[in-house]
């Protein structure tokens, strides 16, 4: 589960409420206003993209709650285990290691090495996946982003339904102008409506789509060149060293501190 996008949606709903005052909320509730702002940047989104695009949404945006998925530090040292292997017994001997692997991708870079296939062919073959894959996540992270686009426009086509309303009923009879309360309320509150769900939900929820994407990128980059050296026979400790320069400084010297105090 990813803690900070449920912390951070509850800490911003939390700020609102407290803003508003318990006392005034039902103030703030009005189901016409959310049906415009909530149903029309639906209703935009699905005139935006084809089906199949909309179909990957759900699954995509699964990662949202898996959390995160990837851990460089645990690829790297798989790697450098294979490299040893590789090194001792053949690239042969790695084919048990990669029928027990659980991730597609890094059992295909294992096994493409193990048939020998040329290290060009394997770094195109491999490289086009990681492109695919990134091409399919920044799109379902921008369907969120447009989503977040379309919010504040619902909010300001309701606030202008509201003021025709209001304004044609200034023109009626006394008892057509009672309805101005409730036009002045659809006039503010939709464009409430939609800044709230662009800038605390679909934003957020594209963003964080976005670092997962980038992150799962990062992982496969450091399956890609670990496979490679394996190929070409790097020794397992100078691999290490390049795999953990894809890293931010202090996880390099974090793992690279690791093997200094288990004395390799």
């Amino acid at each position: 589960m990813d803690i900070t996008s449920i912390l951070g949606l509850v800490l911003g709903a939390a700020l609102i409420v407290f803003g508003i005052g318990f006392d005034a909320l039902g103030n703030f509730w009005d189901a016409q206003s959310l049906i415009i702002v909530f149903g029309g940047s639906l209703a935009a989104v699905i005139a935006s993209y084809p089906l199949s695009s909309l179909k990957s949404v759900i699954r995509h945006t699964g990662m949202l709650i898996s959390g995160k998925k990837y851990d460089p530090a645990v690829v790297i040292d798989q790697l450098v285990d294979m490299a040893q292997i590789a090194r001792k017994n053949g690239l042969l001997a790695l084919e048990e290691k990669a029928n027990a692997l659980d991730d597609p991708f890094f059992k295909q870079a294992v096994m493409l090495v193990v048939d020998a296939m040329e290290a060009e062919k394997v770094r195109e073959m491999l490289e086009g996946s990681v492109e695919n894959m990134a091409a399919r996540h920044e799109e379902c992270a921008g369907i969120w982003m447009k989503a977040g686009a379309y919010a504040p426009a619902f909010g300001m086509i309701g606030t202008l339904i509201g003021l025709v309303n209001m304004l044609k009923n200034m023109n009626m009879d006394a008892g057509g102008s009672s309805t101005i309360g409730q036009d002045m309320s659809v006039a503010l509150i939709t464009t409430f409506y939609g800044c709230i769900l662009a800038n605390l939900i679909y934003q957020p929820i594209g963003k964080k789509l976005s670092v997962r994407n980038e992150e799962e990128i990062l992982y496969k980059q450091i399956i890609i060149e670990g496979v490679l050296g394996i190929q070409t026979g790097d020794n397992p400790k100078n691999l290490k060293e390049r795999l953990v320069s894809f890293l931010d400084t202090k996880k390099q010297l974090e793992l690279l501190q690791s093997d200094s105090g288990s004395g390799e």
